[in-house]
């Protein structure tokens, strides 16, 4: 049995990345080994808690990986940790439909047996948090909310108010947490800025979080909650192992190119591959013996005027002629120019900012053959910038999807051996895909 605990909240902003990211570094200055996860398909978040933690950050996503899969990936991210803390996202009970909890926090919670603590931004309340509390308990019975931290808290007395009102309700005030600037982590465009990029001070920033933690969280009573779990009975996620010639396949990383799942490189490693991580913003050359080309998600527009003056590299890329998988930052450097900054010219089309932001679940479909598959194949993903490409897609889409107003979409590019798009995939929900992938590069 894997002690565990869900952060969550009744709304975003009211704390949650701060308490779970600071009960990861408390626990772990304790000793206690601890698993990070993070509810949906959020990068961001994870690369704090990684550093957090001092292990990877993994994602619980039921829309992209399906239900079945989220306790075996858990349990694999889990192994031989003393507790795990999963930060939610959103409000509690908010999912992909409005009309259901599915892909929420409390759906997370559910296919865990996991108890809850809500974490509550209690700036301006006073006994109306009994109210609140109550309510999210109420709303739904099959999910125990075992207990509350409040954020933003004005003073002690006011601390003491707000313990007698979770008491009024007969749940138990877990940790009161004054406000500290301190702990704000700069944000733009598509959230708050990596762990990657913010190098020294995002460390700055968890060793604050940390010590508001420890200082104002009862961790023991926290540490006994999530001894409370119930008892999962499932096996943990494992790849399957095949021998595909061990190609070298070569995966941008770093500041510019953060945005990937962490079970990406072990399904490449177990489809027998060897991955050779790189930094386009400092990397001249392509590692040494590439067969394959990984482009993940990342903020290269933040990054456009170094990455289009490393033109050794951008050479590199316009010559590589093995398999090419890039999802958004990575296609963004794959277009002729970004915001007028020359990129690696590999597919005919022009990137830059604008104001609108395109965000949400995909249900896809392969719009051609691939090195990822075959036309036909499904797979759902996540669209999350605000770029726009131009065209939208080439001669050969790589996806087909219908939008809210059922409008037939195709998007992203699929010419030769390149496949790249905006959609961000999980490679859990299609390991086939990732041994393609592995096989084109060894041929």
């Amino acid at each position: 049995m894997i002690p565990r605990v869900v952060i969550a909240a009744p709304a975003s902003g009211s704390g949650k990345t701060t308490v779970a990211t600071g009960l990861m570094a408390a626990l772990r200055r304790r000793s206690d080994k601890v698993a990070p996860f993070k509810v949906g398909p959020d990068y961001i978040d994870p690369g704090y808690h990684t550093l957090a933690a001092g292990r990877p950050g993994r994602n619980l996503d039921p829309v992209l990986v399906g239900e079945s899969t989220v306790e075996p990936l858990f349990l694999r991210g889990a192994r031989g940790a003393d507790i795990a803390v999963i930060e939610g996202v959103m409000g509690m009970f908010d999912g992909r439909d409005p009309a259901s909890d599915f892909g929420s926090t409390a759906h997370i919670a559910k296919l865990l047996q996991a108890p809850v603590i809500l974490v509550v931004d209690a700036w301006g309340q006073a006994r109306s948090m009994a109210a609140l509390v109550h309510g999210f308990r109420a709303f739904d019975t099959s999910i125990r909310l075992a207990g509350v931290i409040a954020n933003r808290v004005g003073s002690t007395y006011h601390a003491s108010i707000l313990e007698r009102a979770c008491e009024e309700v007969g749940l138990p005030l877990l940790g009161a947490l004054r406000r500290a600037e301190s702990l704000q982590v700069p944000s733009r465009h598509l959230g708050l800025v990596t762990a990657a990029e913010h190098g020294p001070e995002a460390v700055r920033v968890i060793d604050s979080m940390a010590h508001l933690v420890a200082g104002g969280v009862d961790l023991d009573a926290v540490t006994a909650v999530a001894r409370s779990a119930g008892q999962l009975d499932g096996t943990a996620w494992e790849p399957d192992i095949e021998e595909a010639g061990r190609p070298v396949i070569a995966v941008a990383g770093g500041p510019a190119f953060t945005f990937g799942y962490a079970e990406h490189a072990e399904l490449l490693a177990a489809a027998g591959a060897d991955v050779a991580v790189f930094d386009p913003l400092h990397d001249s050359a392509l590692p040494d013996g590439a067969r394959g080309l990984v482009l993940p998600g990342g903020f290269p527009e933040q990054h456009a005027e170094a990455l289009s003056a490393n033109s050794g590299l951008r050479r590199a890329v316009a010559e590589f002629r093995g398999p090419v998988h890039a999802e958004c930052g990575g296609l963004l450097f794959l277009v002729k120019s970004l915001d007028g900054h020359p990129m690696c010219g590999v597919l005919d089309a022009t990137a830059e900012m604008t104001p609108s932001l395109s965000l949400g679940y995909r249900d896809a479909v392969a719009a051609a053959d691939s090195p990822l598959g075959t036309e036909g194949m499904r797979w759902t993903g996540h669209e999350f910038h605000r770029t726009v490409v131009q065209p939208v897609h080439g001669a050969k889409a790589a996806w087909i999807w219908r939008d809210r107003e059922a409008n037939v979409v195709r998007e992203g590019f699929v010419s030769g051996q390149v496949h790249a798009s905006y959609l961000h995939t999980h490679p859990v929900a299609n390991p086939a895909a990732i041994a393609r992938f592995v096989a084109c590069a060894s041929g």
